[in-house]
């Protein structure tokens, strides 16, 4: 299924399926009613159904499967929100090597840049800061609580935060929990996967450069509102049978700007799910991102967004995640 939440003509949220190639929506609710099932708890919300597990998740399917016409609406009539808007949880995880690799050479670039000799200033720069975070990188999976509240959807506009210069995007894979996980072998990992959704963490990199001096990870550089982009969809996990081998493109104002593939993940999900469910429970709905695939962001390429810029991410097998960037 490509499980969806949009917004009523009253603004409410409903979950919905995506169906007739993504261009029409059955609202679930609505299904459940006409199947009998009534009010069933399940079908309030994508998170609801998630959290009730798999016999709620094929009891969908069925509906999806022989939804009658009163339940389906034109998706170009609503707005999509994110498939789970706000998440219970998320965290940003570093899975790409080559993402990591190239932008500390771009900002070792942009640091000598003004100098009268940049490239005799670089070649002499100290990189021994950078060599400890690629030797943790690929000693362990790393990762950072992002601000769930700062969650929107498809389509929706990205506020440009008033402290900031330099804007990016962030090209990602993002999955979501199933049920719960604790102390979790990685061979048992997947077993906790609902889905997958694209992930755009928006990034002001000005004031991101400023604080990760301060050694405990990004904080405003990721947390404003707006800043965290999801969807178009919830691909439940049965859908992509090989989630570890898919195209990823980055496009800006219709520009391809970058794109990678989600083969070249250091740390897949499955490791992330056995390395943080260490003595810590993970819950249906919560959010793991894979992090920025390599040639997935601007500052690799030493390119920043202008305001009114159109981002349009893509994963293979999911759709297409679009955003503009406004600056009021």
């Amino acid at each position: 299924m490509r499980l969806v939440t949009y917004r009523d003509e009253r603004g409410a949220m409903r979950p919905g399926a995506l169906i007739e190639a993504d261009s029409a929506i059955v609202d679930l609710a609505s299904a459940a009613q006409d199947a009998g099932l009534g009010r069933w708890p399940a079908f309030t919300s994508i998170l609801a159904l998630v959290e009730a597990g798999d016999e709620a998740l094929e009891e969908a399917r069925r509906m999806v499967a022989r939804a009658p016409s009163a339940s389906v609406i034109e998706r170009a009539t609503v707005k999509l929100c994110a498939p789970i808007q706000p998440p219970p949880q998320m965290r940003d995880c570093s899975c790409f090597e080559l993402h990591l690799k190239q932008s500390f050479a771009a900002a070792r670039r942009a640091r000598v840049a003004h100098l009268p000799n940049p490239e005799e200033a670089l070649a002499q720069m100290n990189t021994r800061a950078d060599e400890r975070v690629l030797a943790t990188f690929n000693r362990q999976p790393i990762y950072y609580k992002c601000n769930r509240f700062a969650v929107i959807g498809p389509d929706e506009d990205v506020i440009w935060p008033a402290y900031s210069r330099a804007m990016d995007f962030e090209l990602e894979f993002a999955c979501y929990i199933g049920r719960k996980a604790k102390d979790v072998p990685r061979e048992k990992a997947r077993e906790h996967i609902v889905g997958y959704t694209i992930f755009n963490d928006m990034s002001a990199r000005d004031t991101q450069a400023l604080e990760m001096a301060g050694m405990l990870g990004p904080a405003k550089s990721k947390d404003f509102d707006t800043g965290n982009v999801m969807g178009p969809c919830l691909v439940t996990a049965d859908e992509l049978p090989d989630p570890y081998d898919l195209a990823m493109i980055a496009r800006v104002n219709g520009e391809e700007w970058g794109r990678g593939s989600t083969r070249d993940m250091r740390w897949q999900f499955d490791d992330l799910i056995a390395h943080i469910s260490r003595s810590e429970t993970l819950y249906p709905g919560e959010v793991l991102g894979s992090g920025t695939v390599g040639n997935g962001c601007g500052l690799e390429q030493s390119r920043y967004l202008k305001p009114d810029d159109v981002i349009e991410l893509e994963v293979e097998g999911i759709g297409i995640l679009r955003s503009r960037i406004v600056k009021l």
